[in-house]
Parts: C-alpha cells; sequence; structure tokens
C-alpha cells in the first residue's frame, strides 16, 4: 500500500517520519511507496488555539485528495497538535485514516504505565492527550513549566530546529514531572520533540508517540 503524509506541520516531524519509514522498510527488504502533502504550520496552530475544527479538516481533506490522486491507501497526519480535530477528519476523509491517538492508547496500556507525564503544546498538555488515554493518569507540567514548554516547542516546530535552551527546558521539566509529580514516563506530546530527545539517551523513559504512530503505519501499509 502507497503511504500518504501530510507533512509540514511540523518540518522536523516529516523528516522524523519519513526516515523511520525509509529505514524500516529497509531493514524489511519491501519497497516504501509514499507520497508527501504540505501543510503549513502557522495555520494550523492558529486552527488549534482557535479550536477551528472544520477549517483544518477542510484543508486536511483537501490535501487528501491530492494523496488520492497519487495513488495513496492510507492518510497519516504528522502532527498531534493536528490530531484536534481528528475525529471530524475520520468521518470526512476520503481515504482511511491512520489515528495516532488510538495507537497511542493501545500502546500505553500495553506497556502497563499507570502516570505519564507529557510535554507538547499548551491544547495537548491541558487537555491531556485530548482525553484519549484511559489506562493511566495523564500529568501535564504545572504553572510556569506549561507556558515555558508550550512556547519553546511552538518556536523549535516552527523553525524545525532545536536550540540548547530548549532542549533543557524539556528535559528540566520533564525531570520534574518525574521526581515531584511520580510519572513513571514521560509522554512526547508534539512529533517534533524528536529533535530534543533521542530515546537511546533519554535521562527517562519515553513514550515516543510519533515513533508509535509510524510504526502503525508500518503495520497496516505491510
Amino acid at each position: 500500500m502507497q503511504i500518504g503524509l501530510i507533512g509540514g506541520i511540523g518540518p522536523a516531524a516529516t523528516d522524523f517520519y519519513y526516515r523511520r519509514l525509509i529505514s524500516t522498510f529497509a531493514a524489511r527488504k519491501a519497497p516504501l511507496e509514499l507520497t508527501i502533502v504540505h501543510a503549513d504550520t502557522p495555520t494550523l496552530l492558529n486552527h488549534l488555539m482557535t479550536n477551528a475544527v472544520d477549517a483544518q479538516v477542510e484543508i486536511y481533506t483537501r490535501l487528501t485528495d491530492r494523496l488520492v490522486s497519487a495513488g495513496a491507501g492510507c492518510v497519516v497526519v504528522t502532527s498531534i497538535s493536528g490530531h484536534f480535530c481528528i475525529e471530524a477528519f475520520k468521518r470526512a476523509s476520503p481515504l482511511p485514516v491512520v489515528d495516532m491517538i488510538q495507537e497511542v492508547r493501545d500502546a500505553v496500556a500495553a506497556r502497563g504505565i499507570k502516570r505519564i507525564g507529557i510535554l507538547g503544546t499548551r491544547p495537548v498538555m491541558q487537555s491531556r492527550f485530548y482525553g484519549g488515554i484511559s489506562s493511566a493518569e495523564i500529568i501535564p507540567p504545572s504553572g510556569p513549566d506549561l507556558e515555558d514548554v508550550h512556547a519553546a516547542y511552538v518556536t523549535m516546530a516552527a523553525s524545525g530546529t532545536v536550540t540548547p535552551a530548549q532542549r533543557e527546558v524539556f528535559h528540566a521539566v520533564g525531570r520534574r514531572l518525574i521526581a515531584q509529580h511520580g510519572a513513571e514516563a514521560i509522554m512526547l506530546g508534539g512529533t517534533d520533540l524528536a529533535l530534543a530527545f533521542d530515546a537511546d539517551l533519554a535521562p527517562f523513559p519515553l513514550i515516543d508517540c510519533a515513533a508509535i504512530h509510524a510504526d502503525a503505519v508500518v503495520r497496516l501499509a505491510l
């Protein structure tokens, strides 16, 4: 099956999915068929902050029509923030949508973790991953930590690069969620956080939502 990615939101997340899909298909000695269309990060963030579901779904549907023309058999939104309208998009999409929230919900339940800190944009953190996890308590940062993580994240996502200061914000808040709030792991609640964390070198256990999502795409495509 040809995979259709809605990318660009942000560029580093698109790069993460692209590289992971390439390496996974190569390891399995399977041909990768893939088309990527581009959505705009500032537009998405504006729609997220104003809960403009219909406007974002219209963009996704228009982009998915291009994927249909290219021969894609499924569509993947490469953004957790971009999942704020995923249920409405699933109803409107001309292609099957690989739902990250559902895939992460299943992965968290399988791991048996009960308390999880979360990093990402303000809406993702405050909604506790859009209320999508039922088997564990999702713990967002509080006070200045919440605002610091949000500000660092949206700047990083728009630029596609992470600064040492931004990386330290994410790592320091993650450490506090574990030390002060009893989190057993930290959920990377933004796909661009691949810029700031290496799963093999992270200072605490991770729930890597983008990796879980990309691996689900592989299972579907193969």
